[in-house]
């Protein structure tokens, strides 16, 4: 084997490479508080909705999780156009990353507000609370507090996972490396950069979801547990 690493020959690359990671963080940050949202809306709707609401929640979480990302990706970005709707590559890829990670996260959800007891409702009841103040101190808050290590995985996977979006031509980092592997044919170190980019900002997203753990969620902070 007389292959011969060049790294040097993918500096002049490092613009392209840098404009990668920061549509990754964008499309990523993008799809984790949209799909937070609509996860923790479905995980209270399947909680406590009708029963029709909850089969029709069910539905879209047993649909989203057994189908591959890929094909919800080609769905959001070739369906859409079909309808009409023109949108960009990277708007395309913000969409079904939300569709997916919010399925993800209504279960996870839910799990939290299941493991919240019926008798802690029933003392706030008895202290006068209104409804929407039991939700938010006594459920809501409580439960994601308990499932937000699960959360932080999920959403690093969902970072990770973004790579497929290049697929459409998202202007991502896996993207970036397919256009600069093409010009330089220099593919081995190409995609051991990236991957060790990868790396990177898995440490640096799973740090700030500790971060922002321990200054939402003051008892994790007092225990040292944020994640």
């Amino acid at each position: 084997m007389s292959y011969r690493f060049d790294f040097l020959a993918l500096l002049p690359y490092w613009r392209e490479f840098l404009w990668g990671v920061l549509l990754t963080l964008q499309i990523s940050a993008t799809a984790t508080v949209s799909g937070f949202i609509i996860g923790t809306i479905c995980a209270i709707a399947r909680a406590d909705g009708s029963p029709f609401i909850k089969r029709l929640v069910a539905t879209y979480v047993e649909v989203i999780r057994n189908t591959p990302l890929l094909v919800q990706v080609f769905i959001a970005y070739f369906g859409i156009a079909t309808l009409g709707v023109h949108v960009s590559a990277n708007v395309a890829a913000s969409i079904a990353l939300t569709v997916n990670v919010g399925a993800y996260t209504c279960e996870i959800v839910r799990a939290g507000l299941q493991s919240i007891h019926r008798s802690q409702m029933e003392a706030a009841e008895c202290l006068a609370l209104s409804r929407t103040q039991i939700y938010w101190h006594v459920v809501i808050r409580p439960a994601i507090e308990r499932v937000y290590p699960s959360l932080t995985s999920q959403y690093v996977l969902l970072m990770l996972a973004s790579s497929i979006t290049s697929q459409i031509s998202a202007a991502e980092l896996t993207a970036a490396a397919n256009r600069i592997q093409s010009v330089t044919f220099r593919s081995f170190e190409t995609y051991i950069a990236v991957g060790f980019i990868y790396l990177v900002l898995s440490f640096v997203v799973r740090a700030a979801f500790a971060l922002f753990g321990q200054t939402v969620f003051t008892r994790r902070r007092k225990l040292g547990t944020a994640l």
